[in-house]
């Protein structure tokens, strides 16, 4: 028989087995924060939401994520700067962002480079990946998948807009993002560049004539409702792009990688489902509230693009957009 010292040991050694198997269960757990601009109304935060859910599940909870909408964790460009660094795991920043650490990203919102979603699609997802993110990488940054953002379109309060004729004496805001401002400047517009939060007082005030935004933006901050003309330009396109610190990522098991990754591009196919719905119905209501909606000649605003089409080779590189538009002509 036993003695009660030696059970009392066993008993001991049990417990303490216990300890370190719950202490080890702890250490397994990695929490992830995801951080992005939008909304939380907006289809990115929905599809991060849905990125977190099966994330979670698929490794059955030992990578949980936290999300940050919104800019609670800073403006776009500070939250990129710290997820390169790794300090923020994931972000969602745009090409806009992106092409401020590699130059290959200033391609994608090239003026008229795309005929639809889908064109873009097709390009971003296959040839446009495998070249720019092993380039990515080396700036600390790991490419997960590319999601949604839009297209791009001009509201103004003066007149509708049926070709770039219209255009002439428009004073529109634009981001501080060049192939934007040398789209409607090749239109023939001036722009000013004004801090988004400033925008709907700038409108009302008669500081710019007009503004460019997808169709989301324009809608979901009411911008149609002191513009009385939309039109569907499409001069821009740019996403939200998602990406991980590449330092998070190498501390993940491959198994846990492959779900973050596989994860990313099901978010992404969900936002884009839920932009091209909504934007349909977003329309529909902002004709019904009163906007006069054009959809001009594309192809006149294509033609007279030169211009812009130099100031972005010339910041992109002539290289990177040689690449990439062979990428196009494919």
């Amino acid at each position: 028989m036993q003695s009660k010292p030696y059970r009392r040991l066993v008993r001991l050694a049990l417990a303490a087995g216990m300890a370190l198997s719950v202490c080890a269960a702890a250490q397994a757990k990695t929490t992830l924060k995801l951080a992005h601009f939008a909304a939380e109304s907006h289809p990115a935060h929905t599809a991060a939401l849905q990125f977190k859910k099966n994330v979670e599940a698929r490794t059955n909870g030992e990578v949980m994520i936290e999300l940050y909408p919104a800019n609670q964790l800073g403006s776009p460009p500070d939250q990129l700067e710290q997820t390169t660094v790794g300090v923020i795991d994931m972000n969602l920043p745009t090409q806009g962002a992106l092409d401020k650490y590699e130059k290959a990203f200033a391609t994608v919102m090239t003026p008229y480079a795309f005929a639809s979603y889908a064109d873009a699609h097709r390009v971003l997802d296959g040839p446009f990946y495998d070249w720019v993110a092993p380039r990515l990488e080396k700036k600390g940054l790991v490419l997960l998948s590319t999601w949604e953002y839009g297209f791009r379109n001009v509201t103004n309060s003066r007149r509708p807009i049926d070709g770039p004729q219209d255009m002439k004496g428009l004073k529109l805001r634009t981001p501080p993002e060049l192939q934007i401002i040398a789209a409607l400047e090749a239109a023939g517009a001036s722009t000013a560049q004004i801090a988004f939060p400033e925008l709907v007082a700038a409108l009302n005030q008669g500081v710019v004539d007009g503004q460019e935004n997808p169709i989301g933006v324009i809608y979901h901050f009411k911008l149609h409702e002191v513009q009385k003309h939309l039109a569907l330009t499409q001069h821009v396109y740019n996403s939200m792009t998602h990406v991980i610190s590449r330092s998070t990522w190498q501390k993940l098991k491959p198994e846990q990688q492959a779900a973050v990754r596989e994860e990313s591009r099901s978010a992404g196919l969900l936002m884009r489902k839920l932009v091209a719905e909504q934007e349909a119905d977003e329309l529909a209501r902002m004709e019904a509230a009163g906007v006069a909606i054009t959809r001009p000649d594309i192809a006149k605003f294509r033609a007279v693009m030169q211009p812009a089409y130099d100031r972005v080779s010339a910041y992109a590189g002539k290289e990177n957009m040689k690449t990439f538009l062979d990428m196009l002509a494919k």
